[in-house]
């Protein structure tokens, strides 16, 4: 463990994850992904559905399979590659030392075995608690998170708590070890606004009070708006843009963050304005090495966008990849 205050608790750098296909060619789901995550920190991960978040949060912990999939890269959590651990040490660090929430709760959890079991399976791993210690410890926890009766709760099926209570169920579990890095695949899906505001309002006070990194994972940027320190934006498996939140919201660069932002409705807005929706779909793309993969769906392309994949730059404290950025007047498209 590092004591070095200066030097990020995870550093990605050039993530690649490849689906291989017999007979077929390679699926590159992300592709030379790098950032950084410093304690206490929040760091949002930002795009559509297939532009890799996910697929790059479980690379970090180790929960790819091993079966036609190929992860390069480095992932240095304190001084360790996680990408180079054996199995047995990479368990005692996930759930210990890091710990992920995961998307669906009702998928997430077990269906047939009951919550206190759920959440007590990770203390007796990691504590060494057992009995009623560990039952104790697992009902302190679902207090914390704010289910009402824990005692009770602990002895039901995920089925007989509601979408906002499983949810809590699983942070409960994240947090049973206190670990040092929190993963959040967004987890504010299909529930109700109200319960989503409690859930990030529950996070953003336990990053507070604990000191732990979180990487949020979403496509929702009113999320982000409220709970990020930095955001990275992917699309198609490559970050294309990075920045602080305060500057990226201000004044996106690239055609496909200002494309989120335009998408967005506002309030401030006069009743009847139109939205601006990203035209095509996440699947109309470019391959990266012919060009920018946004190029297809780009209302800023130009002939140099499918002259060669763009360089990721660092432009005044961002990370931008884009030959025909956006300029910095301008905050959404037209």
């Amino acid at each position: 463990m590092t004591n070095d205050p200066t030097r990020p608790l995870l550093a990605v750098r050039d993530l690649g994850v490849s689906f291989t296909r017999k007979g077929a060619p390679d699926v590159r789901a992300v592709d030379g992904v790098s950032f950084d995550v410093s304690p206490g920190q929040t760091v949002g991960l930002v795009g559509e559905s297939g532009s890799g978040k996910s697929v790059t949060s479980l690379a970090v912990m180790g929960l790819l399979p091993r079966r036609n999939v190929r992860v390069d890269g480095r992932v240095i959590f304190d001084d360790d590659d996680l990408l180079t651990l054996p199995r047995e040490r990479m368990r005692d660090i996930r759930g210990r030392d890091m710990a992920m929430v995961f998307q669906d709760p009702m998928t997430s959890l077990n269906p047939v075995v009951p919550i206190g079991v759920q959440v007590t399976e990770v203390i007796e791993r990691h504590q060494q608690l057992s009995g009623d210690a560990a039952d104790k410890a697992a009902a302190e926890l679902l207090d914390r998170v704010g289910i009402p009766d824990p005692t009770r709760r602990l002895r039901e099926y995920p089925h007989q708590l509601s979408g906002g209570m499983r949810q809590r169920a699983l942070i409960a579990m994240a947090l049973a070890c206190r670990p040092r890095l929190l993963i959040a695949d967004e987890p504010t899906t299909a529930l109700d606004v109200t319960i989503q505001a409690q859930i990030l309002e529950l996070l953003k006070e336990l990053v507070h009070d604990s000191g732990a990194a979180l990487i949020m994972i979403t496509h929702d940027l009113g999320v982000v708006a409220g709970l990020c320190d930095t955001v990275h934006v992917m699309y198609s498996g490559r970050v294309v843009e990075g920045a602080q939140r305060r500057e990226l919201f201000a004044r996106p660069r690239h055609p496909y963050t200002g494309g989120l932002l335009a998408s967005v409705p506002r309030l401030d807005a006069a009743r009847g304005t139109p939205l601006h929706p990203i035209p095509g779909s996440p699947t109309d793309v470019l391959a990266w090495p012919s060009g920018c993969a946004f190029a297809p769906r780009c209302h800023h392309r130009v002939d140099a966008c499918t002259d060669g994949p763009p360089p990721l730059e660092n432009i005044g404290g961002r990370s931008l990849r884009c030959v025909n950025p956006l300029p910095t007047t301008e905050e959404v498209p037209a």
